[in-house]
């Protein structure tokens, strides 16, 4: 049997496993692979050698990766923060750069390592902050923009880095020119890249795309992706380089989308196998050895790279909740340091020993990170006094807004959903106020006179401040689960007997949400199929009554509560008001009440033209209970029926006949 394919079958079986048990302990993959790395590598169980074979597969992990942060550069978006990213960012990365140099120095490094070393220290993780910040709903938030600005200028730097730390690895006599004609060598095949790439990669694409054939088109962009990689290699210049450019070219293209779909598994996989290799330099004799000097690295990493940044924030910004939040979100190592790290070893740069303490450090600040991340609220309402003001005007705001607002509906999000459920409730006069975190969307539009103001509706207080308990009604208009969890359960404790309206993408999590309190979950698959349906059926030629009553029937089905509605005041001033159609009504039940301690049975709606559809208790809802269901003090009946009869359901639950 092959040698490599026992490797690369103890390799895949190994990473499954642990990769797996780091998911459900909800930490970071990366760290996972580093982990099957060190226990199967040479310095350990010594299981899987370190050959060279196992690190020119893991070489093509890194060309992928800088093909991805290629495609996802944009010099539109550049443009659009170029106050943070060539700023704050420029700022964090030199500024960084000189202090670990400096400490490098010090404690007897050579420049050349110093600054290799100080090279990987100035890295953040990319993966695991994006993925943060993308789950806490703070992309829109001033240090998001901030985290992000900072993140695409570090992924800017590797590239020069790519082509400075080799340089360093030349004796000083002949750094200079080496350093020199490198750069030179780097400008004419980039230029000769962008120049021809540019001409040619649209038409290229399309003549490719016009075969319609997937198989083509993976073809395509791996034979894209690795032959840039191939020149920029044979111009004595990094792989990842090239992938880089490649990355950048397809960017501009309209099917970067596609391309960046396709690329993912091949990243992923790879890059995998790049963090084993990694965690195979790892040697815990050595680490054991110099554990104090392992910490006092991470120590430094955190405490130099969380004062750069939140002061070029403050300095830049003129924030301080801000600025202490994205230097603790900043302060971390990143994936992009075991690149260089890497790079810096096969060139002889870095000694093994200093090696081991860094990886070992940057190892410890990944699983750092995410818990710095989460406590940073705390951290900052804590230590920075002018939070708790600013705080106070947000919420503030948010009163203002809704003082003079009463029985209006609270919307939570005001992307276009939010924007389109707005103009509704103005066409049939029903007040709104609005809540939302980006900054730009809420000022255009409260500029336009829309009650849209800047706030986290997943917070209880700014809930409160919204006039939670004067509303009617309170709708969830962004698709987010665990944000949609906290708004239900901040409803809960202060307003059980308010509807709530909540979004899902399908209806896998429609029954955690009701039962944390929704009073009606859309979901936006369900309602696309429905509403495609409609207009195929009505195209094809089948009546159009009998269309809109099949589609009653379906929502009915699915959305118990479609049936009827909750009625207002407006609704009784109607000129010819309906009185047959089924309405809503939810009733609290008192200490006292009849129906306390009696079975729905028992109370006894017969003949009446009325029904309980739900129950609500303690924040959990019962959907159409039968007859042995048994009331207790403090539920919340839904009842439906029509006008007439809601009345003498409500008395008999309450008094009796």
């Amino acid at each position: 049997m092959h040698p490599i394919l026992n490797v690369v079958l103890l390799l895949l079986a190994a990473s499954v496993c642990v990769v797996a048990a780091f998911r459900v302990f909800n930490l970071p993959p990366v760290l996972g692979y580093l982990a099957v790395g060190a226990v199967l590598g040479p310095h350990a169980a010594a299981v899987v050698p370190d050959s060279a074979q196992a690190r020119d597969l893991a070489e093509f992990g890194v060309v992928f990766l800088m093909f991805s942060i290629g495609l996802e550069f944009s010099l539109p978006r550049l443009f659009a923060m170029k106050r943070i990213v060539l700023g704050l960012g420029s700022a964090q990365v030199l500024c960084t750069l000189a202090l670990f140099c400096l400490m490098g120095r010090l404690l007897g490094l050579s420049w050349a390592t110093s600054l290799a070393v100080a090279s990987v220290l100035a890295m953040s993780s990319t993966a695991i902050l994006s993925k943060l910040l993308v789950d806490r709903l703070e992309l829109d938030s001033a240090h998001g923009r901030q985290v992000i600005g900072v993140l695409l200028f570090q992924d800017l730097a590797v590239v020069p880095l790519l082509i400075l730390i080799p340089a360093l690895a030349q004796p000083a006599d002949v750094f200079l020119q080496t350093l020199g004609l490198a750069s030179l060598k780097a400008v004419v095949v980039l230029a000769l890249i962008l120049f021809i790439g540019q001409r040619l990669m649209k038409p290229w694409f399309l003549l490719v795309a016009r075969c319609k054939s997937s198989e083509l088109f993976m073809l395509n962009v791996l034979f894209i992706t690795l032959g840039l990689a191939w020149v920029t290699e044979f111009a004595g210049l990094s792989m990842a380089l090239g992938a880089f450019m490649a990355g950048m070219l397809i960017s501009e293209t309209e099917y970067r989308i596609q391309v960046e779909e396709d690329i993912k598994p091949f990243r992923d996989v790879l890059l995998g196998l790049f963090m084993v290799t990694v965690g195979m330099f790892l040697d815990f004799r050595l680490i054991l050895q110099n554990l104090w000097w392992v910490l006092g690295i991470l120590l430094s990493m955190l405490v130099l790279k969380f004062a750069v940044v939140a002061g070029a924030s403050r300095l830049l910004e003129k924030q301080d909740g801000p600025a202490v939040r994205a230097g603790l979100w900043l302060c971390g190592g990143g994936e992009f340091g075991f690149v260089l790290l890497t790079l810096a070893s096969d060139v002889h740069l870095v000694q093994d020993h200093v090696l081991q303490q860094v990886i070992a450090a940057l190892v410890l600040s990944l699983l750092i990170t995410p818990v710095l991340v989460q406590a940073s609220d705390r951290i900052v309402l804590r230590f920075v006094a002018s939070e708790w003001m600013l705080r106070s005007m947000e919420l503030t705001r948010v009163a203002a807004k809704s003082i003079a607002t009463e029985k209006h509906v609270i919307i939570c999000g005001y992307g276009r959903s939010g924007q389109f459920l707005a103009r509704l409730l103005e066409q049939e006069d029903v007040s709104y106020v609005a809540l939302d975190l980006d900054p730009d969307r809420v000022r255009e539009a409260a500029a336009a006179g829309d009650p849209v103001v800047f706030g986290d509706s997943a917070r209880h207080e700014t809930l409160l401040a919204a006039g939670l308990m004067r509303a009617s009604a309170v709708v969830v208009a962004y698709n987010d689960l665990p944000s949609t969890l906290k708004v239900l359960h901040h409803v809960q404790q202060a307003r059980p007997d308010v509807p709530v309206v909540a979004r899902s993408h399908d209806d896998r999590d429609m029954d955690r949400l009701i039962s944390s309190g929704a009073t009606e979950v859309v979901p936006e698959l369900l309602e696309t199929s429905i509403m495609l349906a409609t207009h195929t059926l009505a195209l094809i030629g089948k009546p159009i009554g009998k269309v809109v009553r099949r589609m009653r029937a379906i929502r009915g089905e699915q959305f118990s509560l479609m049936r009827g509605f909750f009625a207002g005041a407006s609704d009784y001033q109607e000129e010819h008001p309906d009185a047959g159609e089924a309405r809503l009504h939810s009733v609290v039940l008192p200490e006292g009440a009849r129906a306390v301690g009696k079975t729905l049975g028992d109370v006894g709606f017969t003949g009446l033209q009325a029904k309980v559809a739900a129950v609500r208790r303690r924040g959990v809802r019962s959907l159409d209970p039968g007859s042995e269901f048994r009331f207790e003090a403090g539920d919340v009946i839904v009842l439906l029926g029509v006008a007439a009869a809601l009345a003498t359901a409500e008395e008999k639950l309450l008094k009796g006949s």
